[in-house]
């Protein structure tokens, strides 16, 4: 019975794996080809295998989400009560920190999920060790803040100031300082390029390499003052969003945005991407947020409602806020998006930024009070990989891990909107020689054009039928002359390819190319 179960189980996460029907070879005549895709079908159904139990076996941990009885909704579950029901890891990490003198407060996290930086906006900047509870380190660097993230690890991070961008060690020691992005407003980093990327308030968008300190990219959008910015996690194209209601996607080497679509009639207020890059919500003053395919470009779904800020989990749930709301949607399969929690800060709370912990299932709420975390079950991956991400790694393990994405940086022009083609070869474009019965139709119809101009007519003796019978020679002459030309053309090329192998040694002459150059 066990041994049926289990054979169940590996069907189930095979046909997870597998890439749509197998082709249907019986109807081909080809032998050669039939067995091309025969070899090719067996590798797929190998590679499915492979995966389906590599997930049985190292993948053993399952997400779990709020499961109703009855006439139950989960969105009014509260927090309390999830508590309750949680171990005791899960419950410490749900916490309220409380200072109210120095937000409203922007929270990032490392990749991995084990840190948090949190920046006050009246100059408060602290690291959290996510696991012990315990700041790494927090200062006051006595003015505005209005942005902060990590950079390719916990050692290092950038935070917007009022005039200029600096970047900061884990110990808060000044590194750089960034005078050429101005006032900052919003900042990202690209981890697989090494590439800070910000928009300031005179809307100019730069990409700067923080391994050489070059700058990539200065871009003036010419779209108005913006204050969101995102990256999408799955092909690293940088979207900010507009007043005018257009969200824009670049790449560092580009002057001119990659897509432009006019998303909301009215500014934009938030932008974030599905994990996986064919998602994207955006959030506007017209009230209302939209759910887009990027591989379509067309709306998949709007819902009522505004939004401050957005976010999705690895696992793609959807957390919007506004004042002091949150609610956090989910879908289901080839359905759309529905309410699956809401969450209400205490009176008076404003939530600038909303962002869910990797691997997990904790949403992270910067608000004008402090910061919050909150437990949201099924939004984090249960498994990690330790060669990406891995939240329990030493010094020894960090220190490899740096030195390896360094040897694998990637250029900035592998920035592109569909990352599979980076690596392949562009398909040379091969001029079809066309077939002499074609040559002489387009001679005929030359000529036939030539004999049809009509000639204007002029005083004085110059109109006489001579004249203009010459003329119209002329012109039949010049549409033949550019086929004689062509043809004059290739001739010299064959003869000057004669003439070259003809100079050369009589051993060597058997091992010319035939192929014209």
């Amino acid at each position: 019975m066990e041994i049926q179960d289990f054979s169940d189980d590996i069907d189930v996460k095979v046909k997870k794996y597998q890439r749509g029907e197998s082709a249907d070879l019986e109807g081909l005549k080809d032998k050669k080809l039939k067995g091309q895709l025969a070899n090719r079908e067996e590798l797929y159904k190998k590679s499915a295998n492979a995966a389906a139990k590599a997930e049985k076996w190292l993948m053993q941990t399952e997400s779990g989400l709020l499961e109703p009885e009855g006439i139950e909704k989960t969105w009014r579950f509260s927090q309390q009560s999830i508590a309750q029901e949680v171990d005791v890891a899960s419950r410490k990490n749900q916490f309220d920190i409380i200072l109210p003198d120095l937000g409203p407060y922007t929270i990032d996290y490392t990749s991995s999920g084990r840190y948090m930086l949190t920046a006050g906006r009246k100059g408060h900047l602290a690291i959290m060790d996510m696991h012990t509870l315990k700041p790494v380190k927090d200062f006051q660097v006595r003015e505005t803040v209005r942005d902060a993230v990590f950079l390719h690890n916990e050692l290092f991070f950038a935070a917007a100031q009022k005039k200029y961008t600096y970047i900061y060690n884990r110990a808060g020691t000044e590194l750089h300082c960034l005078k050429e992005h101005g006032a900052v407003l919003k900042l990202q980093f690209l981890k697989n390029h090494f590439l800070l990327s910000s928009i300031n308030k005179s809307s100019h968008l730069r990409f700067q390499d923080i391994t050489t300190g070059q700058m990539v990219g200065n871009y003036r959008t010419a779209l108005g003052r913006s204050d969101v910015l995102q990256l999408n996690p799955y092909n690293s194209v940088i979207t900010s969003g507009h007043s005018g209601g257009t969200v824009c996607m670049w790449k560092p080497t580009t002057s001119t945005p990659l897509i432009k679509i006019l998303c909301h009639h009215g500014p934009v207020t938030a932008i974030s991407f599905h994990p996986n890059g064919h998602l994207m919500a955006t959030a506007g003053m017209d009230k209302k947020i939209k759910i887009w395919d990027l591989r379509t470009y067309k709306t998949l779904q709007t819902l009522p409602g505004n939004a401050k800020t957005l976010s999705f989990s690895q696992k793609g749930l959807l957390a919007a806020s506004t004042g002091s709301f949150t609610q956090i949607l989910q879908t289901s399969d080839s359905s759309n998006y529905n309410r699956y929690m809401i969450h209400t800060m205490a009176k008076g709370y404003q939530i600038n930024r909303i962002q869910f912990r990797p691997y997990e299932d904790v949403l992270g709420i910067g608000h004008s009070m402090g910061f919050s975390s909150i437990l949201v079950p099924g939004s984090g991956e249960p498994n990690f990989d330790s060669w990406v991400a891995n939240p329990f790694e030493t010094v020894k393990e960090r220190r490899e891990k740096e030195v390896r994405v360094l040897l694998d940086k990637l250029p900035p022009e592998s920035v592109m909107l569909d990352p599979t083609k980076v690596g392949n070869m562009r398909e040379a474009k091969r001029k079809e020689k066309k077939t002499k019965a074609e040559v002489e139709e387009e001679k005929a119809a030359a000529v036939a054009a030539a004999k049809s101009v009509a000639v204007k007519k002029k005083t004085k003796g110059r109109s006489k039928p001579s004249k203009v019978a010459r003329k119209k020679q002329e012109g039949i002459e010049n549409a033949k002359r550019g086929f004689v030309e062509e043809n004059e053309g290739r001739d010299k090329k064959k003869q000057k390819r004669i003439t070259e192998v003809n100079e050369l040694p009589i051993a060597l002459q058997p091992f010319v190319s035939k192929k014209g150059k």
